[in-house]
């Protein structure tokens, strides 16, 4: 007889994960069903998702060391500190790095037990429906079981998109995974795409000593973000030296053992090559819905491969919920996490919500860029009346004692009501200081609530008041 619980999760990523744990505390019977092993040396599953096994957190790990190195480098000097001879060993930094991974999939385990939830070993799919809900098949290492939900909660995340013609190998032509444990530095490395995975892949490398060129379809860089913020991050980056190409067509990829050549056609029309000893493709993901069978239960995907939700993730199929990469919106954890946290309050019977509006997005480049909200190009576009205030760091003591003056931050406010409708940040503590912005927002304050709460002396944080207090024309330190 197959096993009943309240809320079977498939998926083990961060909203997977989250909607789990929060399923437990609320005194629900939780099953979390996953089955991938990303490179597990047992081939045991390994929790986290794409996001803690080959995504955010290793990528953050290695950003920071390569940061590390480059402060030693390049910028210890300009604190009076001397040093030479520095060097970079990449196979310790990878292992930093893994060793990261293997604590936090760990503790996760340690949150299932914690919760009382169960762990499926195994690939999920939908069976059917069947008295006490609906049932999954999991096949695992130790066979085939079967588990029934009341509630089902689909969160398998999403994959690394190819372009066709390009084989990824990982080795020479790399995606995200492979881009993450490189045995060592490329002399020269070609980056296929100029979205947040390509520009702080590429940083990693570049600055531990790789000439990197990017290369990016679209006319425009950053399309996404704030124009001004656009404007200036592609001028840091030029600076820094990331070789970014506008606006280009990709050709025929050759790739041998060593090294690959990538023709294509630039915004002018005219034939290029680019030789490189790795090439990294980074061109958006996927959501990742293959062997769920969904026609089991009447579920399909749409268009764009995902599955449609109603504003709660709920699916066509009552008691059936999607959350993460394999719904609508921008692929963020945090997102997921907060979609995780929404559908299980409400399985519980509680009034479970998740605010799209305020769902900030981060860059982990250096400088880091940071946003939530509208940009200026929206706000345009929608007629809407606003004001906008700007203030720089370089205007600011302590980020001047850190060496790190580099961007800004903008606020823009409703002309009429001051209501902060978006708030952007340039700066390497950018995801951490748009955290006020989201707060803010989430309480409907105005530029001027903002200018007027006391920040602490000296700060980054300051830097959000003044721009706030710009909104008005009277910004207190410029």
């Amino acid at each position: 007889m197959s096993k009943q619980f309240d809320v079977v999760v498939i998926g083990a990523g961060p909203g997977g994960y989250i909607a789990a744990i929060r399923a437990g505390q609320l005194g629900l019977s939780v099953a979390c069903v996953e089955g991938e092993a990303y490179d597990d040396p047992k081939g045991e599953p390994r929790l986290g998702g794409t996001c803690l096994n080959v995504g955010c957190i290793p990528s953050k790990a290695l950003l920071a060391s390569s940061e590390e190195f480059e402060k030693i480098v390049h910028h210890a000097e300009d604190h009076g500190i001397t040093v030479s001879g520095a060097k970079i060993d990449v196979a310790k930094m990878v292992k930093r790095k893994d060793d990261i991974v293997g604590k936090m999939t760990g503790g996760i385990q340690y949150l299932f037990k914690k919760n009382k939830v169960t762990l499926v070993k195994g690939f999920g799919s939908l069976s059917g429906k069947v008295d006490g809900g609906f049932e999954v098949t999991v096949k695992g290492k130790a066979g085939e079981e079967k588990v029934v939900g009341k509630n089902i909660i689909i969160a398998t995340g999403s994959k690394a998109r190819h372009l066709p013609g390009i084989p990824v190998d990982n080795d020479t032509i790399c995606d995200n995974e492979g881009a993450l444990k490189f045995g060592a530095v490329p002399k020269k490395l070609g980056v296929i795409g100029a979205g947040v995975i390509g520009l702080e892949l590429g940083s990693v490398w570049r600055r531990l000593g790789a000439e990197v060129t990017v290369l990016e379809a679209m006319p425009t860089f950053l399309a996404a973000a704030d124009e001004g913020v656009a404007k200036e991050m592609q001028k840091i980056f030029t600076q820094q030296g990331l070789k970014m190409h506008m606006g280009v067509n990709i050709g025929e990829v050759k790739a041998t053992k060593k090294s690959v050549t990538v023709n294509y056609t630039d915004a002018e029309g005219k034939e290029q090559k680019l030789a490189c000893d790795k090439l990294i493709v980074s061109v958006g993901r996927v959501p990742y819905t293959a062997g769920l069978n969904l026609e089991a239960v009447g579920l399909k995907t749409n268009e764009r491969g995902q599955i449609d939700v109603d504003a709660h993730c709920q699916t066509l199929v009552s008691g059936i919920y999607a959350i993460g990469d394999v719904i609508r919106g921008p692929m963020l954890a945090h997102k997921a996490e907060e979609e995780g946290v929404m559908v299980s309050e409400i399985i519980a019977g509680q009034a479970g919500h998740c605010n799209y509006d305020t769902v900030p997005w981060v860059i982990y480049t250096s400088p880091e860029v940071a946003w939530v909200g509208k940009t200026e190009q929206q706000l345009k576009a929608e007629g809407r009346a606003y004001k906008a205030g700007q203030f720089p760091f370089m205007a600011n003591g302590r980020a001047l004692g850190q060496n790190d003056s580099q961007g800004f931050v903008k606020v823009l406010a409703d002309k009429v009501t001051d209501e902060v409708l978006g708030v952007h940040i340039i700066n390497s503590h950018a995801s951490d200081l748009i955290a006020e912005a989201v707060m803010a927002m989430e309480f409907k304050a105005s530029s001027e609530d903002i200018g007027r709460i006391c920040h602490a002396h000296p700060s980054l944080s300051e830097v959000v008041k003044e721009a706030a207090l710009a909104c008005d024309k009277r910004q207190l330190n410029m």
